[in-house]
């Protein structure tokens, strides 16, 4: 294994070994704090552009499987962890986890003092960072590049505050994913259809709602309010993803035209984001951000207490004690309320229009490796559907155009 250094915008490095492929990458570190699910968490695409810190010491005992990625390919770009596993040890296992980030080239290093690195982040904040090995690390004569020309490189790449990433990760053509009966068995004829507009989906979403007997119509990023009526849909879902919800001006008319027409619509995560900009309300980066499957969530509605997985850096900027009418354009869309609350920090993490058809949360509830209290919210948003089928896909007044700035 040959020698990989951390380097961070603020100048402070972490010396390790190589792990996976070798060379250079930067991206905005970030650390995640789950003790489980490492396979979703590299495929998940929000994590594009970042390089990820895991918390927990161990990573890879259990090897990589071909049933559990989130997406087509690994999406990090980096990764940080302590100790790597020698071996795989799950009857699951396909491959190491060492042998699918050096065949996917994702730079890593290993046998960092992740507790300090995790400390400094959340006492400066998430940052961008570099990580060398190789000959990316040395100079052809076998010098060391010094440590100022390492920290030049990491400024030199583009922050997250200001990035516009969706269509980066999104399909590029949409596909069905067919509603299921009972057994899994396909339907005939589903209970609802739902047009999802992929911002960076993770292949469980789908899932989760083609389970409750719904036809799901994923969409491409770039596609316009036409392409999502085109498909008839009873209900619009819009996915986590990556990048600033404030960059992501398409999405928010597509979103608007959504919200004109009283079509139920969901939204997860960055969906959630952009729910909020739709209704006139601003985003904020968060200092570190929530990345893990352990943050407590209160649901307003019920007074539940749920445990949930999270992957967001950025968080919407609404009243949390009243309902409120929501601002863009002089109150178009009604009153909104927050519906859901982080206990640790009181970050908004789901918003309620109490005038349209129209929910969101922050976190996960399709969350793969878990948790699972949340996953009742995809029959909250078929039963929205059921009770507004009537007026899905109606025509907009005159006045509602579905267009304006973000």
């Amino acid at each position: 294994m040959s020698d990989a250094i951390l380097v961070l915008e603020d100048g402070r490095t972490f010396a390790g070994r190589a792990y996976g492929a070798t060379g250079r990458t930067v991206g905005e570190i970030v650390f995640n704090t789950g003790m489980t699910g490492y396979q979703e968490t590299l495929t998940d695409p929000s994590y594009h552009r970042q390089i990820v810190v895991m918390t927990a010491p161990h990573i890879g005992n259990t090897g990589v499987n071909d049933e559990d990625p989130e997406s087509r390919r690994i999406w990090v770009a980096g990764y940080v962890v302590r100790d790597p596993a020698r071996r795989s040890s799950s009857w699951r296992a396909r491959r190491t986890l060492d042998d699918d980030l050096v065949a996917q080239g994702v730079v890593g290093i290993s046998d960092v003092d992740t507790r300090a690195l995790t400390r400094h982040l959340r006492e400066r904040g998430v940052m961008r960072a570099g990580i060398f090995s190789g000959d990316a690390l040395g100079r052809p004569e076998g010098e060391r590049r010094p440590v100022d020309e390492l920290v030049a490189e990491v400024l030199a790449a583009p922050p997250m505050a200001g990035a516009d990433l969706a269509a980066e990760v999104s399909v590029d053509a949409a596909y069905v994913v067919p509603a299921l009966g009972p057994g899994g068995t396909p339907l005939d004829e589903p209970r609802a259809r739902v047009a999802a507009v992929d911002l960076g989906i993770k292949s469980m979403t789908p899932q989760r709602l083609a389970e409750r007997g719904i036809e799901v119509h994923v969409l491409p990023a770039t596609s316009s309010i036409e392409d999502v009526l085109a498909v008839q849909p009873d209900g619009v879902f819009f996915s986590n993803g990556p990048g600033d919800p404030s960059a992501a001006r398409h999405e928010i008319d597509v979103l608007r035209g959504v919200l004109d027409r009283r079509i139920p619509f969901f939204g997860i995560c960055y969906g959630n984001q952009l729910f909020g900009r739709a209704l006139g309300f601003g985003t904020y980066k968060l200092r570190y951000g929530h990345r893990g499957v352990n943050q407590p969530v209160m649901d307003r509605t019920t007074g539940k207490v749920e445990i949930t997985a999270h992957n967001h850096g950025f968080a919407v900027d609404a009243p949390l004690d009243a309902e409120t009418v929501a601002p863009f354009d002089g109150g178009r869309y009604g009153r909104v309320r927050v519906s859901h609350v982080d206990l640790n920090d009181d970050v908004v993490e789901g918003l309620e229009a109490l005038d349209l058809p129209a929910f969101s949360v922050q976190y996960h509830p399709e969350a793969a490796a878990g948790p699972h209290d949340a996953a009742y919210l995809f029959d909250r948003f078929l039963d929205l559907m059921t009770t507004h089928h009537d007026g899905a896909g109606s025509t907009p007044d005159a006045a509602t155009t579905g267009k304006g700035a973000a």
